[in-house]
């Protein structure tokens, strides 16, 4: 029975956004400067908001209120779009879920001073936590990542702030202006790589329809959902204005990647950060994975009916424990613990924590935060070629793609400056 409420569902909305994306956004605000930075996240946000409540109109088909419901962004996108646009939808949603993935590896790594010693710490717990069959079983973990999130964003803020109240970095915020050592080609890279930071944060669009299918039904869940977003979105924008721009004023010019690594006191406080970092990320990992097991198992269940090695649990009892035990499927061990250690060996390979975040960030903004929403509702509404609304969204959604596509350059453009000085396992 459904009974959430735009109280809720906002809160759903902010504790789903708030995550590791806001430890990079001082270095973003840094590279776009006071006016732009700002700027810049607040155009995001707009954009979000826009596309949020065109997608608030899609979890129902054909009509917005009374018809039949679609439980997840890939349903939305068939029920209203189908065909060729399907298979797009899902594989820009499952590419973004396997990038996320490498990323929460990489961030989780961060933290510790030694990261492929503790990727591979991080790849071992996954090891074990995906082998869980059902991902409700897990929703405790889900849970505790939501608080974890909020925790150390906030131990974050306030470092920052105390650090700007104590006065240690006066000349940051003047210095930004001339960039003295920085070269006009180097600064415009790192310009649209931070463009693709902030695009990391608000490309969450994927699980609106699932927040929105937690609604009552009276009134309609769209109407609901669109107050949702707002609240969601207004709070999430104030945060990440706060954590950018304070963080900015406390650093200056010399604003690291992951907010927390440019702090080094109170030892104690920081440990609670960086624990609180790698739990809320050891439980988000298994959010964007578990997806991805269900589907790649259901597709060979359904092509492999008769293979035993797919389709078969075998029962292990556990002695002295008065005959407990679990299932275990062979074809799921063997999957997903090589699934844990390829996304290990990527991140152990390109341990970049901003470059890599911007990527994903730019790879899956424009496709499912703008893209899809717009096409769905010009297919809903039938809104003919051409008329005065038809060229404004495509406008809109031309604009993003090219925002999209810049990010993405300095993206890649930032990887390949990383790896020319890094040394997989050495560094």
């Amino acid at each position: 029975m459904r009974t959430g409420t735009w109280v809720t569902a906002s809160a759903h909305i902010i504790t789903a956004v708030v995550g590791s994306g806001v430890l990079s956004l001082a270095w973003a605000i840094t590279q776009l400067g006071w006016v732009a930075g700002p700027v810049t996240l607040i155009i995001f946000s707009l954009i979000t908001l826009f596309t949020s409540t065109l997608l608030a109109d899609a979890y129902r088909h054909p009509d917005p209120v009374t018809g039949q419901r679609n439980y997840t962004y890939m349903d939305a996108v068939r029920a209203h779009l189908g065909g060729l646009k399907v298979r797009l939808c899902g594989l820009a949603q499952y590419a973004n879920l396997v990038g996320v993935t490498v990323g929460y590896t990489i961030t989780a790594s961060m933290c510790m001073a030694s990261t492929t010693i503790y990727m591979i710490i991080f790849g071992s717990i996954q090891l074990i936590l995906c082998q869980v069959p059902n991902f409700h079983k897990l929703s405790w973990i889900s849970i505790l990542a939501a608080v974890m999130s909020i925790t150390y964003s906030f131990i974050g803020l306030g470092l920052s702030v105390a650090k700007v109240a104590a006065a240690q970095l006066n000349e940051g915020a003047e210095a930004t202006t001339t960039w003295p050592t920085v070269s006009e080609a180097h600064r415009l890279w790192k310009v649209f790589q931070a463009i693709g930071n902030i695009a990391f944060a608000y490309a969450y669009s994927t699980v609106l329809i699932e927040i929105q299918d937690t609604l009552k039904s009276s009134p309609a869940e769209n109407k609901t959902m669109k107050r949702a977003s707002f609240v969601g979105i207004s709070t999430t924008t104030i945060f990440y204005l706060l954590c950018g721009c304070v963080g900015y004023a406390a650093f200056g010019e010399d604003a690291p990647g992951d907010l927390l690594s440019g702090f080094h006191q109170p030892l104690w406080l920081l440990n609670v950060a960086n624990v609180s970092v790698t739990i809320h990320l050891i439980g988000a990992y298994q959010v964007f994975a578990q997806p991805i097991f269900s589907l790649v198992e259901s597709s060979c269940r359904q092509r492999w009916p008769e293979v035993k090695f797919v389709t078969t649990d075998h029962q292990i009892t556990i002695p002295f424990l008065g005959g407990t035990g679990f299932h275990v499927n062979c074809f799921r061990l063997v999957w997903r613990s090589a699934y844990v250690i390829v996304t290990t060996v990527l991140a152990m390979l390109l341990p970049f924590f901003n470059v890599f975040l911007a990527l994903i960030g730019a790879a899956s903004f424009w496709p499912l935060t703008v893209y899809f929403p717009i096409e769905m509702y010009i297919a809903r509404a039938k809104l003919p070629k051409f008329s005065f609304s038809w060229m404004g969204l495509q406008a809109l959604s031309l604009a993003c793609l090219l925002v999209s596509l810049v990010a993405a350059a300095g993206s890649v453009e930032g990887l390949i400056q990383s790896l020319k000085v890094y040394h997989p396992f050495k560094n």
